[in-house]
C-alpha cells in the first residue's frame, strides 16, 4: 500500500484531489479566523480545555501533561497563539492546495489536528487526520501534480551539491 502511494499515478491523482480538499479546509478555517468580525481568540476555547479536559472511562483526565501544557505555557501566550493557529492554518491551506513541500504541509495539518483532539474538540479533526496520514506517507507523490514536481529536480540538485553527493555515483568500496 505504501510502495503504491508513493509511485503509483493513480495514486497521485486521488491524492491531488484528497490535499486540494484538505488544503480548502485548511485555508478556509484560517482566513475565517483572521477576517471574523469578533476576531480571532483561542483564550475561550484554551480555558475550556483545561476546566474541562479529555476523561478517561474512570473519570480522570485523559492527558494531564497536555492539559498542565495547555494551562502553564500555552494560556499565558493566548496572544501569540491567536496569531500562531490561524497563520498555521492558512500556511498549511496553501502549501496542500499548491502541492508545495506537500508532506510538511499535510505534517503541519496532523501536528494541529492532534492538538485540537487533545483538547477535546473533535469536529472534522479525524477525517482530516486520515486524509493528512496519506499524504504525508506518500511523500513526494503527493505533490507530484503540484509545484513539488517541479522543485524536485531543482532541489536535488541544488542540495545535494552542497553536501557533493551524487546519488547516481554509488560507492563501489563496499
Amino acid at each position: 500500500m505504501v510502495r503504491w502511494l508513493q509511485q503509483s499515478t493513480i495514486a497521485s491523482i486521488i491524492l491531488l484531489v484528497l490535499r486540494v480538499y484538505l488544503g480548502y479546509g485548511w485555508l478556509m478555517s484560517g482566513i475565517g479566523k483572521v477576517t471574523s468580525e469578533k476576531g480571532f481568540n483561542a483564550g475561550g476555547f484554551l480555558q475550556n480545555a483545561v476546566h474541562h479536559p479529555v476523561m478517561g472511562m474512570d473519570g480522570s483526565a485523559q492527558y494531564p501533561l497536555f492539559t498542565s501544557f495547555l494551562e502553564h505555557i500555552v494560556i499565558p501566550m493566548t496572544p501569540v497563539i491567536n496569531v500562531l493557529v490561524p497563520t498555521f492554518e492558512i500556511v498549511t491551506g496553501i502549501l496542500l492546495i499548491l502541492g508545495l513541500f506537500t508532506p510538511i504541509g499535510a505534517l503541519i495539518g496532523l501536528a494541529l489536528n492532534f492538538l485540537f483532539l487533545f483538547a477535546g474538540t473533535v469536529s472534522v479533526n479525524p477525517l482530516y487526520i486520515l486524509i493528512g496520514i496519506f499524504i504525508f506517507v506518500a511523500g513526494y507523490n503527493s505533490g507530484f501534480f503540484g509545484a513539488d514536481r517541479f522543485l524536485k529536480s531543482l532541489l536535488s540538485k541544488k542540495f545535494f551539491s552542497i553536501f557533493n553527493y551524487h546519488p547516481e555515483a554509488k560507492d563501489k568500496s563496499v
